[in-house]
């Protein structure tokens, strides 16, 4: 990505107060925000006329960056001479769909070994700026899409529909943070905030909560009560439960069970050190509905993910991941009154939250409710227009629906954005076998079979790919290596019968005795 800090303001020399004017405290505006309430303008409009037509704007510099004030008088006065650029600008021209993409911080540190530090750390001022009404956040996956294919800011705007970018740089020596970030247009790459803040690690959620209000001031985006409480919400005391809770979702996004299982030790650390921690509870409840989901239909499992989602929602009944992490225990437990009420509380707290609507809709798919899957599948993809997996799995709802050319479309679109998460994750065996199976459901057989291949090849005894490659290998007609995978994967622990006897994926197998034998022993 290219440097936008470098890039220069158009040097408009700045009016100095006169000898005469000793400036009272009424006369003073100390943020975007109030600037914006005085000239009745949007903030980006204004942000505009500053650096192109010199909009009376003043920076103090200190060690944390800078922070901007202004005086009316001197506001009043820059309007009344540009009356031509303030009328192509009327106050009913106020700016809306205020946006902004949070990007990876990147690694300084001499060990370059704080990536899960750098990914957690934007990845909760993203959830903290989640909750507010009037801004429009990227999601983890778009933004995170371009740690590994920087771009510069005109081009990350245009591909995320976001007005400006937040980046910034993490240096982490034993108990010392230093946190650099900017704030920018993302049309012309201007600064519109920077700060700087070296601290303790103890600080870490103090950091956070000044960047994410910095930026709420710098865009004027007006707050309710609740939402600037949440903002200063706390998720945890213990900083070392919190490094132990952001590399447990680092290796839960990987999703395979040895990093899962890694993921659930790391969890489970966290909780030993703030067992009020609502959010670790969650991130181990989501661990173990994937073991039971993915992997091994145990009892153990379902009852592990029960407990630990319900002592999250006990714990923060108000946090939307909490509630959807709680929702897909109870969608395991097929309670699914409780599920469908508990999905719902988690859409209402946080729209946003793509697993609140991606899990609903897997639910409703398996409760046979397919008009309600789709609704909720495509709201998952309005919320992460790149997500591989929500267009690829409304498919099969609207093959069963009757509706080809949908199927297809979501299809393509799904297969696509896979291609596009393989550039920058080229090891997730998931976003493989997902599109392996598009493309043998679209007829494109052998491109899905080298794909089917592929993930094969990376997660050999997995056994969600095994009965993954054996629907693919079905779809394809190979119906020998279809069963003996399938074989694999029951005797890998995936043996949840209504898989084997409801995928239409696998109805060219079952008129053969094979197959029937390997249903029976289930």
């Amino acid at each position: 990505m290219s440097e936008p800090s470098s890039r220069k303001a158009l040097d408009f020399p700045q009016p100095e107060p006169g000898p005469r004017a000793v400036r009272s405290a009424a006369d003073r505006l100390d943020s975007w925000k109030e600037i914006a309430g005085h000239l009745r303008r949007g903030a980006r409009t204004l942000q505009r006329w500053e650096r192109e037509q010199g909009l009376p704007v003043h920076r103090l510099r200190h060690d944390q960056g800078s922070t901007i004030y202004a005086y009316k008088s001197e506001l009043d006065a820059w309007m009344a001479r540009q009356r031509t650029v303030v009328e192509m600008h009327p106050p009913a021209d106020e700016e809306t769909g205020l946006s902004i993409a949070v990007l990876p911080f990147t690694d300084i540190s001499r060990e370059k070994d704080q990536g899960y530090f750098c990914e957690g750390m934007a990845e909760e001022i993203i959830n903290a700026l989640s909750r507010i009404q009037g801004l429009r956040v990227a999601s983890r996956t778009s933004a995170f899409q371009f740690k590994a294919a920087p771009a510069d800011s005109r081009e990350i705007g245009r591909r995320l529909r976001v007005g400006t970018l937040l980046e910034g740089s993490v240096r982490k020596a034993e108990n010392r943070l230093r946190i650099a970030v900017q704030l920018i247009d993302a049309e012309s790459g201007y600064q519109l905030w920077a700060g700087r803040y070296d601290r303790e690690m103890s600080d870490v959620f103090s950091i956070q909560e000044e960047i994410a209000k910095n930026i709420v001031d710098t865009l004027a985006v007006t707050l309710t009560a609740e939402e600037t409480g949440a903002l200063r919400k706390t998720p945890t005391r213990d900083v070392q439960a919190y490094d132990y809770y952001l590399r447990g979702r680092k290796f839960y996004y990987r999703y395979n069970r040895r990093d899962v299982e890694f993921a659930i030790q790391l969890f489970a650390h966290a909780i030993e050190l703030d067992p009020a921690y609502a959010l670790a509870h969650a991130g181990l409840a989501d661990c173990w509905s994937y073991i039971y989901f993915n992997a091994e239909r145990s009892e153990h499992a379902r009852q592990e993910a029960d407990t630990a989602s319900l002592r999250a929602v006990e714990l923060d009944p108000g946090s939307a991941q909490a509630q959807a992490s709680r929702g897909l225990s109870l969608s395991l437990s097929r309670r699914n009154e409780d599920a469908d009420r508990t999905f719902e509380t988690a859409i209402r707290l946080d729209p946003g939250l793509f697993e609140a609507h991606y899990f609903y809709a897997r639910h409703a798919f398996a409760c046979g409710e397919l008009e309600k899957a789709v609704g909720l599948y495509e709201d998952a993809m309005r919320v992460q227009p790149e997500n591989y997996q929500a267009p690829l799995l409304v498919a099969q709802s609207f093959d069963v629906l009757g509706r080809p050319e949908e199927a297809r479309a979501c299809r393509e679109r799904g297969i696509r954005n896979a291609e596009e998460h393989l550039k920058l994750s080229p090891e997730d065996a998931r976003a493989v076998y997902m599109a392996a199976n598009g493309l043998a459901a679209l007829g494109e057989k052998e491109r899905g079979f080298e794909w089917a291949q592929r993930a094969l090849r990376m997660e050999p005894d997995e056994p969600m790919v095994l009965y993954n490659i054996g629907c693919i290998y079905s779809l394809l007609g190979k119906l020998d290596e279809a069963i003996e995978v399938l074989e694999k994967a029951v005797r890998r622990g995936l043996t949840h019968r209504g898989w084997y006897e409801h995928d239409s994926n696998l109805d060219p197998l079952r008129a053969t005795p094979r197959f029937q034998k390997l249903l029976d022993a289930l």
